[in-house]
Formats: C-alpha cells, sequence, structure tokens
C-alpha cells in the first residue's frame, strides 16, 4: 500500500452485467496516511469492512473521464461540478463512497462522509474523514489504478474498451504541452475537455503570452465562482477607469530562500510564513499597520484605500514596467480594501515569480489561499491577536480585536481556526485547515 493513498482491488466473481463490469468486479478499499475512506457497515454480512464490492471499471471509467478536472479544479459553483467530483454519482447501479475529491492546483482533498442511514440498504458508509496529499502522489496512484484495470481487462480478453480509449487519449494530452495547457485551463474554466468555447480558451492561452500562464490560470479558475472570463484587454481597460498609480520597484521585496517552496506544505502556513517573515524584516513587531505604511509597502498612494467605490471584477496589480503599474481594488469597504491590497503584496513576495498581473480572485487555488492567509497574517499577526483575545474568544472580544488591527471579523474567525483556537464549522471551506 501507498505510503500517501492507494485504491486496493481484490478480484470478486460476478454472473451478470458487461464484460468490463463482470472482469473488473472487486473489493475496493480507498486508503490514505493509513485511514480507510471507504469503511461501512455490511448489513447483509453484519460487520465492518473496509472494501466493499464494487465496479473497479466504473471507477477508473469515472476518474480517467474526469482526470483533468480532478487534477486541477478547486471547489467552485460550476452547475456540474459535483458530477465530476463526488464518487457517490458514478452510478451503475453500486453503492458507492460519500467521496469529494479536488484540487488546489498542488495538493488534492480527498473529503469521506458518511452515507444516510435507510432501510434496505445492504451497505452504509461510515468512514468521516478528510485527507490532503501531493497532486503528485494523485497522480501516480490513479495511473497505477488505471493501468491494474486495464490490465484486468486484457486478462479477461475485453478488448476496446471506452475505458481504453479515454485513458489513451488522456495519456497523450499529458504527454503534449500544448495540449496539456489547454486541457488545464478547460479543467479550471470547470469544463469537460472539448467542452469550453474555443475562442475562450484560445484568448486565455494568447493573454498568457502577455501576461504570464500562472495568472491566466488564476483568471480561469476564477470563472468557476463568477461564470466571467477576464481578458487582458478587460483587466487594462478596468485598470485605467478604476485603477490607481503604482510604483512595482517601490514594492518591499522579501528574500525567499528560508520559504518553504510553492506546493511544499500547506498554502495557509506558507503565506504565514512569508507574513511572518515579512513583519520581522520590516520591524513591525505585533502592532497594527496603517493605511500609509500598507501603501507605501505595495507601492501605491495610501488614497487607494480611502475612495469607498469598488472596481468590477478582482482586485489586481498590473504592472506596465518596473516604474509604472496600476493597482485596482474591488472591495467598497475600508478593511475589504486593506485586505485585498494585502493579499496583492503577499502575491509579489511570496507567489509565482515572473509576469505582469498579480491577480487577487474568489478562487480557491494554492495561490488564492496563500494570499489570503499572508493577509490575515500580515495585518493581524496571530500571536498578537491571541495575547489581546487572552483566552476569550467570544463574538465580542474578536470584534474588538479585528477593530484594533483593521480587519473584518471573518480575518479573525479564520486565524483562530487556522490555530485549533476554534472548531471548523464547515469543512468545505479551506480543506487543508481542517487537517492541519
Amino acid at each position: 500500500m501507498s505510503a500517501t493513498w492507494s485504491i486496493a482491488l481484490n478480484w470478486e466473481p460476478l454472473d451478470s452485467g458487461p464484460p468490463e463490469e463482470r472482469a473488473c468486479f472487486a473489493a475496493l478499499g480507498i486508503y490514505a496516511h493509513d485511514m480507510c475512506l471507504t469503511e461501512g457497515k455490511d448489513a447483509l454480512a453484519n460487520r465492518l469492512r473496509e472494501a466493499p464490492l464494487l465496479s473497479a471499471y466504473y471507477l477508473a471509467e469515472w476518474m480517467a473521464w474526469n482526470w483533468w478536472r480532478l487534477r486541477w479544479e478547486p471547489r467552485s459553483k460550476a452547475k456540474d461540478w459535483v458530477y465530476t467530483h463526488k464518487t457517490a454519482t458514478i452510478g451503475g447501479g453500486y453503492i458507492w463512497p460519500n467521496l469529494t475529491v479536488f484540487s488546489d492546483g498542488q495538493r488534492i482533498a480527498l473529503i469521506a462522509k458518511p452515507t444516510d442511514e435507510r432501510p434496505q440498504t445492504p451497505f452504509r458508509y461510515i468512514a468521516d474523514r478528510t485527507v490532503v496529499i501531493s497532486a503528485s502522489e494523485f497522480e501516480s496512484e490513479l495511473d497505477l489504478f488505471v493501468d491494474q484495470v486495464l490490465q484486468r481487462l486484457e486478462w479477461a480478453s475485453v478488448a476496446g474498451s471506452n475505458l481504453e480509449q479515454v485513458w489513451k487519449s488522456v495519456s497523450e494530452e499529458r504527454r503534449t504541452p500544448l495540449l496539456a495547457r489547454a486541457r488545464k485551463i478547460e479543467a479550471l474554466l470547470g469544463r469537460d475537455p472539448d467542452e469550453s468555447d474555443p475562442q475562450a480558451v484560445d484568448q486565455l492561452v494568447a493573454d498568457a503570452e502577455e501576461l504570464s500562464i500562472s495568472a491566466i490560470e488564476e483568471l480561469a479558475a476564477e470563472h468557476g465562482q463568477t461564470g466571467v472570463i477576464l481578458t487582458s484587454d478587460e483587466l487594462r481597460s478596468i485598470a485605467k477607469q478604476n485603477g490607481f498609480d503604482a510604483s512595482p520597484r517601490n514594492a518591499v521585496r522579501l528574500p525567499t530562500t528560508g520559504l518553504p517552496r510553492i506546493g511544499q506544505v500547506a498554502a495557509w502556513q506558507l503565506g504565514a510564513q512569508a507574513a511572518r517573515a515579512l513583519r520581522e524584516q520590516e520591524k513591525l513587531d505585533g502592532e497594527p499597520i496603517s493605511d500609509q505604511k500598507l501603501a507605501d509597502m505595495a507601492g501605491v498612494q495610501a488614497a487607494a484605500l480611502g475612495i469607498r467605490t469598488g472596481a468590477p471584477g478582482i482586485s489586481f496589480a498590473l504592472d506596465e514596467n518596473i516604474n509604472r503599474g496600476r493597482i485596482v481594488l474591488r472591495s467598497k469597504w475600508h478593511d475589504g480594501r486593506r485586505f485585498e491590497l494585502a493579499r496583492i503584496l503577499g502575491d509579489r513576495v511570496a507567489g509565482p515569480k515572473g509576469g505582469r498581473l498579480f491577480p487577487a480572485t474568489r478562487a480557491y487555488t494554492y495561490r488564492q489561499k496563500l494570499q489570503r492567509s499572508f493577509a490575515a497574517e500580515f495585518l493581524s499577526p496571530f500571536d498578537a491577536v491571541d495575547e489581546r483575545l487572552a483566552g476569550d474568544y467570544s463574538v465580542e472580544n474578536q470584534r474588538d480585536v479585528a477593530e484594533h488591527f483593521k480587519v473584518s471579523e471573518l480575518t479573525i474567525r479564520t486565524l483562530l481556526v487556522n490555530h485549533g483556537r476554534l472548531e471548523r464549522e464547515d469543512l468545505d471551506g479551506e480543506f487543508e485547515v481542517a487537517v492541519a
């Protein structure tokens, strides 16, 4: 069994059904970090089972067809998101685990929840666990699983299956850089292969040449939240009408040699570490950061924080060159604008290097989660917050601390959840917090 996660198969006989189903009927268990995600109560055998009887073929076919979206698409509001990320939707007459699989680009979440107890249901899943694995580990084990199913089909002399054709296409796309880039963008848009508007994908690919592929991928992921795709021309227009002059040269810098690599740790951990390092570098101790100081560090005038008119779309910095750029803030509230400016600053100091666009979106990619964590820790350092709360985590006390640091109450609550002072009430949020 893999040290991180695995799909274990024990082939079983099946007398009816299509040839693929009969060949690949199995006791199937999914494990991660020494925990079973498929454990349940077998009513017929009157015992607990870690590996229920399922069709390995149907699971492999579902994973192969949804490979690009499972690998790259974060949690979103795309209309068919649930069908491409929840195994319970596979169908085929089987009782599938209530397992949700999604990515932030660097890491994959596997969230197993119990199924409802119903009369006459022969199997009820009881696993209630959340685990996070690296994307590379997810890929390697999924490859092994699909290959194992294909080998079983070959052993059973079942040729020309749909799985074989789909997996051949996916494998070819993964080996071809241009195809892989297009498929990744489609997945971030919340679309199946070849189901996106080809002109929209071509426009994003063209914009990537100007603004960087990593920034454009963030814009694609934002589409899953809003249904809108912002082009480079639209960003420039928004920056001209709603932005503030900025000087990229004057934005503060932070040596990244002491920080973990992107993807090496959870996004919220990397963001918090970068924020603490920058506070230490700038000798800010645990004190609140004034508007003027924050603006100076971001290379923009403080007036950007005083305006109460929000911009459409997203917050972002767009550099024309090292000396000139524009910064756009979406929120019309003072605390919100401070947080957004801090996110852009965090993106500059700890995000991917290169490119002229620094987007702060509503997507749940690794980069956006890093930004949010940086902004929370930078504006309201946890040690100082915890000291002021002094063990009193009441709503009133959280509000007082939020006002002190000029951040929202949600920011303070998120810090407390991240550091274990409060329990997380919603596992659909930043999934890495749930297992921190």
